[in-house]
């Protein structure tokens, strides 16, 4: 089995042979759908979401709106393109529509939650909570995407840590999202990092030109973390300001494999 730098096993390779108990999960970061070339296309992403070949997909910046009787519902859109169920985790709800995190999913939904991480003034953000089953296994999975100043990060990453101090250590935990943190040594990675273990982190902003590994999975407990790599192509690099990052993330029921 082929390895990279990180000692995680090759994506694509490992994907192949892991069956349904393997959790396939992404986190993406739509941006509105808007794409490098300013315009709004939805169709764009579900091609993108259509290239990951996972069953779980964690949003930020999904834009739900009615805007001089136009509708822009990229949430149910991309539902239906991918023939997936879509969770809404919206953060901003206005007279027009609704901004924010969202979940599309394969596996059945068992439980939803949502938690304000909202600071001051800044523009409201939180964390949709959602266990999903897989293969008889209830995943925890949270969406967030974090403030842009390290004083909301902090404080939000510190509701998130009192969120899951008390969660059952035997269950599956997922949390993933845009963190918006880009220096290594932030107060909001090595508290994160302490509760999960290292996150591996790879450039996925801008899409274009990766420099800063914003967009990151946290898996407890750790080692059930098999692969991670941001996904590229032609369409990522066109669809989105940021590019895709996807994990495997085994459940805790071995012996299944394919063939």
């Amino acid at each position: 089995m082929p390895k990279l730098p990180s000692g995680l096993a090759n994506w694509n390779s490992l994907a192949q042979t892991l069956g349904d108990d393997c959790l396939r999960i992404s986190s993406y970061n739509l941006h509105r759908c808007i794409g490098r070339d300013g315009q709004q296309d939805a169709a764009r992403v579900a091609k993108v979401i259509d290239e990951l070949g996972c069953n779980v997909i964690g949003l930020q910046e999904v834009d739900n709106r009615f805007d001089g009787g136009h509708a822009s519902l990229q949430l149910d859109y991309l539902a239906e393109r991918t023939g997936m169920e879509a969770i809404a985790g919206h953060t901003m709800v206005r007279h027009e529509g609704n901004y924010g995190n969202g979940l599309l999913t394969r596996h059945p939904v068992l439980n939803v939650r949502q938690h304000d991480f909202s600071y001051r003034t800044r523009e409201p953000r939180g964390a949709l909570d959602v266990e999903v089953d897989v293969a008889g296994v209830a995943v925890r999975v949270i969406v967030t995407h974090l403030g842009l100043r390290p004083a909301e990060r902090r404080f939000q990453v510190n509701r998130l840590l009192k969120l899951l101090h008390d969660a059952p250590m035997a269950q599956p935990v997922v949390v993933l999202g845009d963190i918006n943190e880009w220096l290594p040594l932030g107060r909001p990675l090595r508290w994160m990092n302490g509760m999960f273990g290292r996150a591996p982190a790879e450039r996925s902003f801008p899409a274009w030109a990766p420099l800063f590994a914003l967009d990151r999975v946290w898996v407890r407990p750790r080692h059930n973390l098999l692969a991670f790599t941001t996904h590229r192509s032609a369409v990522t690099r066109q669809a989105s300001d940021h590019l895709p990052v996807k994990a495997l993330i085994a459940t805790g029921m071995p012996g299944r494999t394919k063939g």
